[in-house]
């Protein structure tokens, strides 16, 4: 168990590694990308391209105002983006009643793949 342990501590440890180096990079062709102002870009054998997207960010506060029916709240429990998306789909609430609970957020998504 001794050996285990180690090793799942040192592929945590890699991980972390792993991960900050695939942020900075990331940041690194986005940066490259928006200054030459291009969203799609090949080099090398790879192409890197820029997917923009938006998403909800909910105000716990606001959402349970515009949700006061404690049977809707209790599904809820907290402000979560896919539990509110599910509950709008099925009809449950409606996007009148809750759009002024959340705030729109512009992410920028990097897909690289090999050509």
């Amino acid at each position: 168990m001794d050996k285990k342990l180690r090793r799942y501590h040192q592929l945590k440890q890699k991980q972390k590694e792993i991960e900050q180096e695939l942020a900075e990079l990331r940041s690194e062709i986005i940066d490259h990308c928006k200054e030459c102002e291009v969203s799609e870009l090949e080099q090398g054998g790879y192409r890197a391209k820029l997917v923009f997207q938006e998403r909800k960010e909910f105000d716990d506060k606001k959402l349970y105002e515009a949700l006061p029916d404690p049977e809707v709240w209790r599904m809820l429990s907290r402000a979560d983006t896919a539990k509110i998306s599910s509950l709008v789909t099925l009809g449950i609430i409606s996007d009148e009643k809750i759009k002024d609970t959340y705030a729109i957020k512009q992410v920028t998504m990097l897909q690289v793949d090999k050509k």
